[in-house]
């Protein structure tokens, strides 16, 4: 019903415009060749029939998937809208939620820092008492063996001025007297 009311419209329009194309082709008469302009209608009829016709179905389809891809297209354009809309609030909450991303980022590493530095200060303090525990040992060894250094130095000096003692007082004879008496002594024991 639809394709009849269309094609009527058309026609109309059609011979409207045939009239006032023949009423201006005189050039000054008003005389118009009806045959010929019925001819030329019932021509035109013919081949919008045969196009009908033959391609109608194909021309009717055309347009209804047409208007279905672009009812289509109308609704993918309004999900994908809803879609950015959506987006574009997730965007804004994080750019909202940046700064406390911000302070949250910064404490992090500000707590991490910290611990490296109390680690640093834990490390170099055992370190440098370590260091000042091995000092005290080096120093404490350097004592013992200049200590013993001293008492040995000590000891060469008072046998070399005993002995020189000894030999400024003691006689050849009593030298002798001495000698045996400590070689009895020491075999007697």
């Amino acid at each position: 019903m639809k394709g009849l009311k269309h094609s009527a419209a058309a026609l109309g329009l059609v011979l409207v415009t045939a009239g006032v194309a023949l009423a201006s082709e005189g050039g000054g008469e008003h005389h118009a060749d009806w045959g010929n302009f019925a001819f030329r209608v019932a021509n035109f009829v013919i081949f919008i029939g045969i196009i009908y016709w033959a391609a109608g179905k194909k021309i009717v389809g055309f347009f209804s998937g047409r208007r279905k891809g672009i009812e289509q297209e109308l609704n993918d354009l309004e999900s994908r809208k809803a879609e950015a809309a959506k987006n574009l609030a997730d965007v804004e909450r994080r750019i909202a939620n940046l700064e406390q991303e911000r302070q949250g980022i910064l404490a992090e590493y500000r707590a991490q820092g910290e611990a490296m530095q109390a680690a640093i200060i834990e490390k170099a303090e055992k370190t440098a008492s370590q260091i000042t525990e091995q000092a005290a040992r080096t120093a404490e060894n350097e004592i013992k063996q200049a200590m013993e250094t001293m008492r040995a130095e000590m000891a060469d000096q008072i046998i070399a001025a005993a002995e020189k003692m000894l030999q400024e007082k003691l006689t050849g004879e009593e030298h002798e007297k001495l000698i045996d008496k400590y070689l009895t002594k020491v075999v007697l024991n």
